[in-house]
Parts: C-alpha cells; structure tokens; sequence
C-alpha cells in the first residue's frame, strides 16, 4: 500500500511552530509513509530575495525567490535521509482564474515558480487550483483551460505530473471537475473525498473517481471501531478500486479534537482496513 500525509493534516503543529517541513517528512516516516505529500505552507522558513513570490492563500504562507535554492535542496537531502521521494506537492495561491489579468499573471508566475521547486526535489506531481467561481461560466471556463495547457506544458518538461483538486470555486461542482479535465489531456485529479458541495460528496466520486491520480482522505472524529461516523468512506475507497486506481492512498485528516498525530494514524488505519476487505492489497 502506497501511504501519505497530506501536509495540511498537520496545519495547526505548522502554525504552532511545533512542525516545519524537517519534522514533517520524519513524522511521515514515522507514521509509515512511503511517499511526502506536503503542503506549499510547509516551506515557510524560504523568506527573502529579489523577486519575492508569495505561496498560499495569505501572507503567512510560504514565499520563494532564487535565493532559496539551497534551502530547497537541504530540504530533498532530508526526504532522501529519510527514504521517502516526493509524490504530490498541494500549491496554494498559484491558481488559475482571476478576473483581473496582472492577477492572473502573478498567479502564473507563482505556478512556474513552484514547478521548479517540484523539479528540485523530484516531485511526481504538482496540484494547481482552478479557480474561479462555482457557476463556471464559459468564458472562466475557457481562461482556465488555457491556463492549465500552458503550465502543462513547463510541467511534462519537467517530468512533472500536473493536477487539478475538487478544493473550492467551480471545482466542489462534480460536472465542472469533469468539463474542466475533459477539456484539458493529460491534467490529472487529486480526488479529495470531502471537498464538494452540500449533497454533491458521494456524486463527485462517483463521477470523479476514474480521473483520480492522488487521493486525500479527510476525517473529523472516530467511533469505537476507528470509522469516522460523519462519512461513508468505505464507499469512496471501493469507488476508487472500482475504477482501477493504483496510485497514492493520501491522508489529509482534520481532527475536531486537535490530535494529528493520532488522527493521521487512524485514518491510514481505517483506509488499509478497507483495502484488505476489498482485496485490494
């Protein structure tokens, strides 16, 4: 089984200053990853430089600019430490559509920016946001797709698998996932069972499972048997089977208790549980 954490499982030891990406990938070993899947905020500590790029949503999230290159590798020199390759690194701040263009264009910048940080650490894949409002007009509809052939493009130079997510904006609508990757070969989804619209969860995975590449699994509480009551993820994971999914089986747990550690425990706990029931292991 092919196990990750996603890094916003641990959002609050981040904001704590109890995690920074050096302790996230010996967590990851501890927890028994086999692959990082961390968050863009988990490189925080990359300040300064000309031609500073903010990544993420607000100011507190990472920025980058040419002069942390040797931060970026001291942080691939850990990962290979550890044994664990970098599989999907999730990009915040650098999506698609804006209505203002210079906005656009310093999303895009963004994008490439982080594309060479993915290349130095030898990630797999990269998830970019669409953007955009929920509706999807088509002219959103149109400037998105252009914006992901465009990064597709510098992400295959690079060896870079480049994905989109069910995160916010038109993609928690199923059949906007689906119109945006019909439009767009070779952009993959990183299949986050949670992140849908009130009563649209289980028909985005089951429109959305055959387009999975990555996978976050997002869980609040746990019952006596290690399942979180609040959501049928035993059906999402046989969906995914179903579909022929080979990849990553991600983690991205948001415990109401506060314990992450346990929380992204459990989670790997109850996902493995039903992939042995499935035969899928």
């Amino acid at each position: 089984m092919e196990l990750s954490f996603g890094g916003f499982s641990f959002h609050r030891l981040l904001e704590s200053g109890q995690q920074d990406i050096f302790k996230y990938i010996t967590d990851c070993k501890e927890l028994g990853a086999t692959q990082l899947d961390p968050w863009n905020a988990q490189l925080a500590p990359l300040q300064g430089g000309d031609h500073v790029a903010k990544a993420g949503a607000d100011p507190g999230h990472a920025v980058l600019s040419s002069q942390d290159d040797a931060y970026v590798r001291r942080v691939k020199e850990a990962a290979e430490a550890a044994g664990l390759p970098f599989g999907c690194i999730a990009v915040d701040g650098a999506h698609i559509y804006e209505e203002d263009p210079a906005a656009r264009e310093a999303n895009r910048r963004l994008a490439y920016r982080w594309l060479d940080v993915a290349e130095t650490l030898g990630a797999a894949q990269v998830r970019i946001d669409a953007g955009g409002p929920q509706e999807l007009p088509d002219a959103v509809l149109e400037i998105v797709v252009e914006g992901y052939e465009d990064i597709l493009a510098r992400a295959r130079d690079k060896g870079i698998e480049l994905l989109m997510e069910n995160h916010w904006g038109p993609s928690v609508v199923p059949e906007n996932v689906v119109r945006i990757l019909e439009a767009v070969p070779g952009l993959g989804l990183l299949f986050d069972s949670h992140n849908w619209a009130t009563e649209l969860k289980e028909k985005g995975w089951e429109l959305c499972a055959k387009y999975a590449r990555s996978t976050h699994f997002k869980t609040f509480n746990f019952d006596a048997q290690g399942n979180d009551p609040s959501v049928n993820l035993a059906k999402a994971i046989r969906l995914l089977v179903e579909s022929g999914y080979k990849g990553c089986w991600g983690v991205e747990s948001c415990p109401e208790d506060g314990d992450e550690y346990g929380a992204a425990a459990k989670t790997a706990a109850l996902i493995r549980r039903n992939l042995e029931k499935l035969g899928a292991l």
